[in-house]
């Protein structure tokens, strides 16, 4: 029987799943860069997508509005029980299930498009997801795939938190940020796909810079457990340097943090022997 979650990812699941319908706040924060993403896939009415580590549903809203059938996946559950209560509100049919990135329920070439917006990037092992998405995706098919540049600000909203972090196994897992570099996107995906890439920037809004915290420690799976971990007076010095970092970014109406991002865009090559060289926009 398939299991739905591998077991070295039932922690990242439990971390993911602690945001809840929460999570939506995150997904809100970047919605320009999700809306940008769909519009270079541009899903058409009728065809099978998949959004892969869909979260709570933002990106699979927007497909399924285009008319595609569409199915979510998350290994959180949590987020994808608040993505069936939006769909629901939304009147929108999506298929949501629990399933790994690194070993999806689904059969060869089910897929017309597979997107996943800042999703895949995370997966604990990232051969194995790029392989998986390259199987699941139809011969022809294509994946739109929105992913943190190696030196935005995301990232470096990462490294204020990594000092409060434990010390990473050994040997140290890859880094997601490893998929906003081209050459590392072309290692995984371009024996399978022939791919383009476009820049963007997401831009971040909060009334203030505490507001981001509120944000990131209620609805953020990787922010909020790791309060959870520290004693008191490190969750006070880990808000104080999340809330000094964003307050960088102040205006006169409030924090505006941009965050570099691709949007890569791969078409599956017709057999899995042909690997069609990558194209660079």
């Amino acid at each position: 029987m398939h299991a739905p979650i591998q077991t070295h990812n039932e922690r990242p699941a439990a971390v993911w799943s602690s945001g809840g319908r929460a999570y939506e706040r995150i997904s809100r924060g970047i919605a320009d860069a999700l809306e940008h993403c769909m519009l270079r896939l541009d899903p058409q009415p009728g065809e099978r997508v998949l959004d892969l580590a869909t979260g709570t549903g933002w990106s699979s809203r927007l497909a399924a509005a285009r008319g595609a059938r569409v199915t979510g996946v998350d290994i959180a559950a949590a987020l994808l029980a608040a993505a069936r209560q939006r769909a629901e509100e939304e009147d929108l049919d999506i298929d949501y299930q629990v399933g790994d990135a690194e070993s999806l329920p689904f059969e060869h070439d089910t897929f017309d498009a597979v997107v996943s917006t800042f999703g895949i990037m995370f997966a604990s092992r990232p051969e194995a997801a790029a392989s998986e998405l390259a199987r699941v995706t139809r011969p022809g098919g294509r994946i739109g795939l929105a992913v943190w540049q190696s030196d935005s600000n995301l990232f470096r909203m990462f490294q204020v938190m990594r000092p409060y972090m434990p010390p990473p196994a050994s040997p140290a897992p890859a880094s997601p940020f490893a998929w906003g570099n081209q050459e590392r996107l072309r290692e995984l995906l371009g024996p399978s796909f022939a791919l383009r890439f476009e820049k963007g920037t997401s831009y971040y809004r909060e009334p203030s810079a505490e507001a981001a915290w509120e944000t990131f420690s209620t609805g953020y799976g990787p922010t909020k457990m790791l309060a959870a971990t520290l004693q008191a007076e490190r969750v006070a010095d880990l808000r104080r340097d999340f809330v000094a970092f964003h307050q960088e970014f102040a205006t006169e109406l409030g924090i505006c943090v941009p965050r570099d991002y691709w949007v890569v865009i791969g078409v599956r090559n017709r057999s899995p022997a042909q690997a069609s060289p990558a194209l660079a926009s």
